[in-house]
């Protein structure tokens, strides 16, 4: 576009892991963010996360992000009329840290 600069560049290291969660209860019709330690994040850190194994029935995961060193955020979405808890067992991250952070100012 022209006027424009895009925001973007080069991912300095991507990591995938599993590590073992136990996320607690999800009440009806909610989406709550619940916190996990996991060593060595940066709050510079994009991190995309999935359940390893089947998903409780009603659950979701809404949003994942990094709210200090070594803490990740989950957002996980209720939508049934019920409280649920999401599976406990191993998740896949995928966890990528970017060269230039902050971005320029004149990133659009």
């Amino acid at each position: 576009m022209p006027g424009t600069l895009s925001s973007g560049g080069n991912i300095v290291y991507a990591w995938l892991i599993m590590p073992m969660l136990t996320p607690v209860s999800v009440g009806a019709n909610t989406t709550a963010e619940q916190s996990f330690t996991i060593p060595g994040l940066q709050t510079t850190d994009n991190v995309s996360v999935y359940s390893y194994s089947a998903q409780t029935a009603g659950i979701g995961i809404a949003n994942a992000r990094v709210s200090g060193p070594n803490t990740l955020q989950i957002g996980f979405s209720n939508s049934t009329a019920g409280s649920l808890t999401p599976v406990a067992g191993q998740y896949y991250m995928c966890i990528c840290r970017p060269m230039d952070w902050p971005l320029p100012t004149t990133a659009a």
